[in-house]
């Protein structure tokens, strides 16, 4: 962890909530994850939370969409 910012609302109160940066110091990949040198998140089959209760979502290959930027 490298720094902790306490949030606040629109009018500058404490929304008890804080945003949270670290740094990575390492980091392990299966091989499986990674084609043609580069990592593939479809083949980690993340899981990520979607708010309420019990809410998350998958990620699949086929809702891959490229956006490239203008004059690229």
């Amino acid at each position: 962890m490298t720094q902790i910012v306490p949030l606040v609302d629109r009018d500058g109160a404490s929304a008890e909530s804080w945003f949270v940066i670290g740094q990575a110091m390492r980091v392990h990949v299966a091989r499986n994850t990674v084609r043609d040198g580069v990592y593939d998140i479809t083949a980690a089959n993340p899981v990520m939370r979607a708010g309420g209760p019990s809410a998350y979502y998958g990620l699949a290959a086929d809702t891959r969409f490229d956006l490239r930027r203008p004059g690229m």
